[in-house]
């Protein structure tokens, strides 16, 4: 393992504090213990070499030495082989982990995202546009609900499995969509009183408000 850099904005509006991705990247390497320091790249002035990490323009990536990854769940999944209180270190409990965090990202996430953009633009929650995201997301919860009715974590104990998935359910938390899932809401309330997780969230959301000085200044 070499030195642990997370790249994140310097400064986002306040609004997505405490949602931006690298807060997935802090908890995981909170609840691991590795030593890690964050960087910043300019949320304003997106160049090429921001490019060169992360194709999109978006944050995070991570650096380990000379390896560069960008997504979070492809970072998740990196350090997940660096420590074993991320994802255990047997082929059957690593691949449960793997398809967790793919389900977490591709089916959970696929409905609560767009959902979530859409409860947050004014006059966007009728129609039958919303009404499918809706339904969307409805239908994923009670598929979820069962599951982890069933278990505390996705795959015995804690991993970054559920730091995706916890993260993931924090959107239509926001909105008491998880009230009518009484499992989903307890799953996402034993995740957040987690102290990796308060640290991760309270650095995060320090690092942007320190970033407020450098957006007046240049005002």
């Amino acid at each position: 393992m070499g030195e642990l850099v997370l790249t994140t904005y310097d400064w986002v509006p306040e609004m997505p504090r405490g949602l931006v991705r690298d807060l997935r990247v802090r908890w995981a390497l909170e609840e691991a213990a590795l030593p890690y320091r964050v960087a910043t790249t300019p949320f304003h002035d997106r160049g090429a070499d921001h490019l060169a990490h992360q194709p999109f323009a978006q944050v995070p990536w991570l650096t380990d030495g000379d390896l560069s990854i960008f997504e979070s769940g492809a970072i998740l999944l990196h350090l997940a082989g660096l420590s074993e209180r991320l994802a255990p270190s047997d082929p059957k409990g690593r691949t449960a982990v793997t398809e967790w965090v793919f389900a977490a990202l591709n089916s959970v996430e696929m409905a609560s995202l767009p959902w979530f953009l859409m409860a947050v633009t004014p006059d966007a929650q009728s129609g039958p546009i919303w009404q499918r995201w809706e339904d969307w997301l409805k239908l994923r919860l009670q598929r979820l609900e069962p599951v982890l009715a069933e278990r505390e974590w996705l795959v015995g104990k804690f991993s970054v499995a559920d730091i995706l998935m916890a993260d993931v359910l924090r959107l239509p938390d926001r909105y008491e969509r998880l009230a009518d899932y009484h499992a989903c809401s307890a799953y996402l309330a034993r995740a957040l009183a987690r102290p990796a997780f308060a640290k991760a969230h309270a650095d995060q959301m320090a690092h942007f408000a320190a970033g407020d000085e450098l957006v007046s200044a240049l005002s």
